[in-house]
């Protein structure tokens, strides 16, 4: 299967993300990341995870995920500009030709998901091809309000943060993890890979 892989995150308050988080649970850094998948030019996916650190692993937490056939999902092209949509969800990413990594791939066991048998952890794919860095616009839409953001041509850093301020517990949803202000998008990449089925 061909895949063009578009992630990007956003920096949010981390006292809010330690609010959605189930029992167990340990926010890692405060961000939420859209990771997007266009699979054999055919099939969109797209989900929201949570850096997280849960029974001695460190990884992400899968908030939300979304695929065309099942959701309202499309994506458009133009030039190196890569638009993908949904009536929750806008994202544009557009290529800038620099090549690169990200940092927070050194330090990932894998994806968690809850399912009603409990939590799986879907190991990390390791993938060699090169990076490519993004401009990468974005706005949730499930409320008016809901987080936005636009990249500033350059990789930022996100540092864990101390507890400030104690939240309410909230659901882990996708409207509730969108409704957190984005204070700044950290960064963008595609990555285009051959994956080979299991």
């Amino acid at each position: 299967m061909r895949v063009e892989q578009f992630v990007m995150a956003y920096g949010v308050e981390q006292d809010r993300v330690r609010a959605l988080l189930p029992e167990g649970f340990e926010s890692l850094r405060p961000v939420l990341r859209i990771n997007s998948e266009i699979r054999d030019e055919a099939e969109l996916y797209v989900e929201l995870n949570a850096p997280v650190e849960y029974a001695g692993c460190r990884g992400w937490l899968n908030i939300a995920n979304w695929r065309s056939g099942r959701d309202e999902l499309r994506f458009t092209r133009s030039g190196r500009t890569v638009r993908i949509e949904a009536p929750f969800l806008k994202l544009t990413y557009t290529g800038v030709g620099i090549e690169g990594g990200c940092p927070a791939e050194r330090d990932n066991c894998g994806c968690f998901f809850r399912t009603e048998d409990g939590d799986t952890l879907r190991p990390a794919e390791t993938v060699t091809e090169h990076k490519e860095f993004c401009d990468c616009e974005f706005a949730w839409s499930f409320h008016p309000g809901d987080a936005h953001g636009v990249s500033i041509g350059k990789t930022l850093p996100a540092f864990r943060e101390e507890v400030a301020k104690r939240y309410e517990k909230q659901p882990l949803t996708a409207e509730n993890a969108a409704a957190i202000p984005c204070r700044q998008v950290l960064g963008a990449y595609i990555v285009r890979f051959e994956r080979r089925e299991k």
